[in-house]
């Protein structure tokens, strides 16, 4: 599909897990363990797959749920945290492994002279460990994780602190990321979007991006290639 840019791009955005790293995996682990101190039935890796994208808290709650058939109290929730938290700790980046294409396309990208930043729900501690064990930490001028800014996405905040940490302006910045989460983000800070086919999201990427990619190291050729004209001259 073809990426239609109105400017230049200075700034590349790249969400975490499921766009640059499989670390299902490791978030399996993690809830695994967590439900079953609770006595509670573990999931599959198929459903934390689908409990992925908008954080710590909405992962437990919906591990919670997919455990109890019905939302968890206040109370659980807390003890599910204070469970998780340190196993996720301890697990991070154990089986995660980056996605084919990212070290290229990250590295071309910079060649280019854009600025790269990753901004994603996972807790900020964890993201740092993750990119720092993936050895990829240096190529990115800012890393936002999911409790840096005010709010996290779908919210366009933590994009506009990324954009403000790379000195681009959001109008000038393309979001990359595997989720509907990702897009609303992208169109709230006014920025174009790709997302890439494969990662976590839960339906068909062309209903919320009108490019999408199979590897990160095709979006190079994309910047670089301008978009067909239309209408006439």
């Amino acid at each position: 599909m073809t990426l239609r840019l109105e400017r230049p791009v200075h700034g590349v955005l790249f969400d975490l897990d499921g766009t640059l790293v499989d670390s299902l995996a490791d978030i399996h682990a993690a809830v695994a363990g967590t439900l079953a101190a609770l006595a509670l039935p573990v999931p599959d890796v198929a459903a934390v797959r689908g409990y992925v994208g908008d954080g710590v808290r909405a992962l437990l709650d919906r591990a919670l749920a997919g455990a109890l058939g019905h939302a968890a109290d206040a109370d659980l929730t807390a003890r599910a945290t204070a469970l998780f938290e340190p196993r996720y700790g301890e697990q991070n980046g154990r089986a995660a492994r980056l996605y084919p294409g990212v070290v290229a396309g990250l590295d071309r990208l910079g060649a280019l002279g854009l600025r790269l930043a990753v901004v994603t729900n996972k807790p900020q501690r964890f993201s740092e460990a993750l990119l720092a064990g993936l050895g990829i930490a240096d190529r990115f001028g800012a890393v936002i994780g999911g409790d840096a800014a005010a709010r996290r996405k779908p919210h366009a905040d933590p994009l506009l602190l990324a954009c403000a940490r790379l000195d681009v302006a959001p109008a000038d910045a393309l979001m990359v990321g595997d989720s509907a989460i990702d897009a609303a983000a992208a169109r709230a800070a006014g920025m174009p979007m790709i997302a890439v086919g494969y990662g976590y999201h839960h339906d068909d990427p062309a209903r919320w991006s009108a490019c999408v990619v199979d590897r990160i190291d095709a979006i190079p050729d994309l910047l670089a290639t301008p978009a067909p004209r239309t209408g006439t001259a």
